[in-house]
């Protein structure tokens, strides 16, 4: 049960050097660990000389199913510490910057308060979600999930929608079509390693893409939203981002009568049959609280 645990630091953790800190020990009693540990069964967990720490297809394998293990004891123990509605043990979060600041943090400061025997983190990241190397328990993602492996459950509705500020509208016109885009600064949000200028609109039947230009970008998507407030261009945004600038009019949908895809915001946790308590509980409290959170009184097509 320990080299489970070792190997579960060592695989969630980018350097071999960042696993040595958070287990607490040199980088070469971590390095000697990981050697015994792979002699022991026979096996290469890890490829060396990589800038960053790269499992192999046999690392994966034990990292999964290690995780697996891991959970189902981590759980047992709970049912058999206490049988009465404390949750116990430990809780990772995994959100991207905006949500998890602006919707998910909150959630989980309640959450944590209902429940005082549960450690509860929460991890915010503009990188992209990595199912294979999973270092949470529940992840807040929004469009479509990057993995089939992993469980999901639709907390919320959401698009992506273009706008523009007031201001911006007057001096550049309106955008009547898609291709008119050609002709307006687009501020484009470069975030999780996705082809950033590129616009999607329509839907899976009829589906659109565009290639947009511009002279400002940046992979902050609170930065991008004051830049069009500011009235420096056109963004692309989720509607929990921008609904309360849209119902304020201090931005104004551009290109109403042209749909674009969802981008609709789900949990996503283990893809094993069995989700421990402190997961699935979570899970509700999110699918309860996020939806009045981000639900916006303006409706657009």
């Amino acid at each position: 049960m320990d080299d489970l645990w070792f190997f579960q630091v060592v695989a969630s953790n980018e350097t071999l050097t960042a696993a040595s800190r958070e287990l607490g020990c040199s980088l070469s009693v971590v390095s000697k660990r990981l050697s015994a540990l792979e002699q022991r069964l026979d096996a290469r967990l890890v490829q060396r000389g990589a800038r960053r720490l790269v499992l192999t297809s046999e690392g994966e394998q034990y990292a999964a199913r290690s995780r697996t293990i891991l959970d189902q004891v981590r759980d047992l123990e709970e049912s058999l510490a206490d049988r009465s509605a404390h949750l116990r043990g430990s809780l990772t979060v995994e959100a991207t910057l905006g949500l998890g600041r602006a919707h998910v943090a909150p959630l989980v400061g309640e959450f944590g308060a209902a429940h005082p025997h549960l450690r509860v983190q929460l991890q915010t990241s503009a990188l992209p979600l990595r199912p294979h190397r999973r270092t949470f328990d529940v992840a807040v993602h929004v469009g479509p999930p990057p993995d089939s492996s992993l469980r999901m459950r639709r907390l919320a509705a959401n698009r992506r929608v273009p706008c523009a500020a007031p201001g911006y509208l007057a001096e550049r016109g309106v955008p009547r079509t898609i291709d008119d885009l050609a002709d307006h600064n687009c501020i484009v949000l470069r975030e999780k390693e996705s082809d950033y200028a590129l616009w999607r609109f329509g839907d899976t039947a009829h589906p659109r893409q565009v290639r947009v230009h511009g002279d400002l970008a940046s992979n902050d998507g609170d930065v991008v939203t004051d830049w069009a407030l500011q009235g420096r261009g056109v963004i692309m945004r989720s509607e929990w981002h921008v609904g309360p600038h849209l119902e304020s009019g201090d931005l104004v949908r551009v290109l109403p009568h042209c749909p674009t895809p969802a981008a609709d915001i789900y949990a996503l946790h283990g893809g094993n049959g069995h989700v421990p308590l402190r997961v699935s509980r979570f899970i509700e409290h999110l699918a309860a609280g996020l939806p009045q959170r981000i639900r916006c009184p303006w409706t657009g097509p």
